[in-house]
């Protein structure tokens, strides 16, 4: 099941943080190499909420998407609307034990079947281009390479160590 979570007050952050662990130990070490590993954890678990209560969630239409399966999340993303039938992805992560079971497959292509049944839409992602796994999970999903340096549809900002990744819809082809 994909659940739709549109404001912090209905997200549970737990569950969330237990998707975002390894990403928030690798951002510990790198951020906070001072602190005993459990401090910076918790230090990166509250910056991480933090960001998602005072600037996620406070622009109107954004939401996180998870895959919840037999009780457990399992993989979650943020979906930011950024225009008439334009969205911009992020954070697509899966808990570490949950990986190789095609647990982001799922969640992306309920989401891609969701926005379909509002019309068409282009939905565009930056990539690591090193992350193969996000890679393939991408393109099996019907992504493409649309640019060798990705640009956050947030920011405008171009990073050379990304693809620009997108999805449309056939009606959309002219985008």
């Amino acid at each position: 099941m994909i659940l739709h979570i549109p404001s912090f007050a209905a997200l549970d952050g737990g569950r969330l943080m237990e998707i975002y662990r390894e990403g928030n130990e690798e951002n510990a070490r790198e951020l906070w190499p001072e602190l005993a590993p459990a401090e910076g954890v918790a230090r990166a678990e509250t910056d991480f909420l933090d960001y998602l209560q005072s600037s996620f969630f406070i622009r109107p239409g954004n939401e996180y998407r998870v895959l919840e399966e037999d009780g457990c999340w399992k993989s979650a993303l943020r979906l930011y609307p950024v225009g008439e039938g334009l969205y911009y992805l992020e954070a697509l992560e899966t808990r570490p034990e949950c990986r190789r079971q095609g647990c982001a497959a799922r969640l992306l292509r309920g989401v891609l079947r969701e926005l379909e049944e509002s019309g068409p839409f282009v939905l565009r992602d930056c990539v690591g281009k090193a992350n193969l796994p996000s890679l393939r999970t991408h393109e099996s999903c019907g992504f493409h390479i649309a640019e060798q340096n990705g640009v956050s549809l947030l920011t405008g900002e171009t990073n050379e160590y990304t693809y620009g990744m997108e999805y449309k819809t056939e009606k959309t082809s002219g985008r």
